[in-house]
Formats: structure tokens, sequence, C-alpha cells
């Protein structure tokens, strides 16, 4: 059991405000650059800003002593003197004061004149069937962008998965880098909003629900029969929000396929969609894929017809 140590109001506060960006790079965490906010690399659904934290999977958040608690699975004196630092004179330094931002206008990034590399990454790197990438781009919800770096010395092209609202105006992008090698940039676009991520209406009872645009066409890419007829939406991470509008703009439904990651932010974003699902009489049902993600399974089959027809053509 832990000393008991009578805080002063001055300490609370304090600890309540330390800069989380600095404390966790002190204590050898990795940060991960998402809009104006930072996301820890181990856990791509927690996000971090000055002294506040959010869990987009479990959609809770708070001020540093909270996220100590949780994220160290520390109890309240504990977690206070972690940030306070051992001698209590509060060796981490607090967050700059809070802001008020002015909303953030959504700007689609300028087109590339082809869409060369957006196509190359998707059929050859990410397996896409071409007929199910062609409609997406037909209905202008898929482009390659070409974007010049800050200082107008780089072109930078990314795959820009563009949401619609129920007019038909964009209101949200996904962007997601076309280099090959190592880990490649993607994130929504300033100013996007959640109600809006990426999707495509089919106009029947069933949605289809994904946390990346690359899972949902490669879902698609696996289960092609009838699915026009569907409807899918990527909430671009686990939020539930995007669900929520799908539910406003489609009356009509009645089943939800639960299709996240096949990982632990997946698992509990689905339970608590599952729930809210439930709450407004909408039958909700997992579906898992075998690897970590739909897209890996996609892969996983494209590797296994290649060795298939390579017998094939070698003992036929």
């Amino acid at each position: 059991m832990s000393k008991y140590i009578p805080f002063t109001t001055e300490q609370k506060e304090r600890a309540a405000s330390v800069d989380l960006e600095e404390f966790l790079r002190r204590r050898g965490e990795k940060l991960i650059t998402s809009g104006r906010d930072k996301r820890l690399a181990s856990d791509h659904s927690i996000t971090i800003r000055g002294c506040e934290w959010f869990d987009h999977a479990t959609e809770q958040g708070g001020r540093a002593i909270s996220f100590v608690k949780q994220f160290y699975g520390l109890n309240y004196p504990d977690a206070m003197s972690l940030l306070l630092g051992d001698d209590l004179g509060g060796s981490y330094p607090a967050a700059r004061e809070k802001v008020p931002e002015p909303a953030k206008l959504f700007v689609l990034p300028p087109q590339s004149e082809s869409m060369r590399r957006v196509y190359a990454y998707l059929l050859q790197k990410r397996c896409i069937d071409r007929e199910i990438l062609n409609a997406f781009v037909r209905k202008k919800l898929i482009y390659e962008s070409c974007e010049r770096s800050r200082d107008g010395t780089k072109k930078y092209h990314n795959a820009v998965f563009v949401g619609f609202d129920e007019h038909g105006v964009p209101r949200h992008g996904h962007k997601r880098g076309l280099y090959t090698m190592g880990q490649g940039y993607r994130g929504n676009i300033e100013g996007s909003d959640p109600r809006n991520s990426f999707h495509y209406l089919g106009g029947d009872d069933t949605l289809y629900v994904f946390e990346a645009p690359i899972d949902l066409l490669s879902y698609i890419s696996l289960f092609t029969e009838g699915w026009q007829e569907h409807n899918y939406v990527a909430c671009c991470g686990t939020s539930s929000i995007p669900v929520l509008e799908m539910l406003r703009q489609l009356p009509r439904l009645r089943q939800v396929y639960l299709c996240l990651d096949n990982d632990a932010a997946g698992h509990a974003a689905s339970e608590r969609m599952a729930k809210l699902l439930e709450e407004r009489g909408i039958s909700a049902e997992r579906l898992v894929p075998q690897q970590k993600d739909w897209n890996d399974d996609l892969k996983a089959e494209q590797e296994n017809k290649m060795e298939r027809s390579e017998l094939c053509q070698t003992f036929c």
C-alpha cells in the first residue's frame, strides 16, 4: 500500500498541468505527429495535446493525472509523485496555456496530373481489385494529390480518400503516403468533419464498419458479390461518430457488421460500438479478419493464389 501524501492544491494543479508530450519523451515513449496532436506509437488510439489526452477507442480522456493513472496503472499518490518528481519539486514543465484556436477551414489538397502512383500503390502494394478501385475513383472518392513541401523544394504524392456529406459536398479527407518503403504517412486533413469520413452508400439495410479506407477496399476486394448494394464506412480510427452519422442518414439500417482490426484497440472499439447500436435497436455482428486487418488477409489470399498457380504450372 502506498504511503498517503497530503498534496497541496498548488501541487495538484501543477501535476495536472504537466506537458504530456515532454513527459512521455523523457520517459522514452515514441510519439507520432497527427495534425495538431501527437499519437502514442504504442497505441494509436490515444492522442495528446498539452496536458490533455483522449483515447478514441474508449472515448475517454482528461488531464495529466488521469493519463498517468490509466496508462501506467498507478494509483493517485504514485501518479502525483511521478508527475511532480521524486522530490515533489516539479521536474516536468507545464503545458502552455490553452489558447482557443479558430476552426480550421477544410480544403482538399491539389490533384496530381495523373493517378499513376495511387493505382500502382493500391493495386500492386495493397492488392486492391482494379474494378473496385475504378468504381471508387469514378465517384471521386479517391484521387492522387500533389503537394509541395513548406519550403517549396519537394513534391509529395498521397492517396486521398474523400468523405462527402449527404449533399455531395466534400467534408473529410484521409491521406495515405504512396512511398512503398518504411512506415508511410497517414492522417486526416485538418478541418475534416469526423461525421463524414470515407464511405460508400449502396442503399440496402446493412452497414460494414472499418478502421481504415484501405481495409474497406480490401474487404470488398475479398467479397465482391453484390457489394454495390451494401453500405460501407471507414472511421479513419476507432471513433463511433461516423457510425452514428450513418444511422442518421440511413434510417433503413437493420444490421451492422463491425469489421475493425484484430487487435486490442479493434476489439475494444467493436464492443463499444455494439453496445451503442444495440441500445438503438440495431443488430451488430463482429467480423474479425484472420490476420491483423483485412488488407493483410487480402495480401495473404493473393499470395496463396500465386502459389497455387505456380504449382499448377509445375505439375499440371
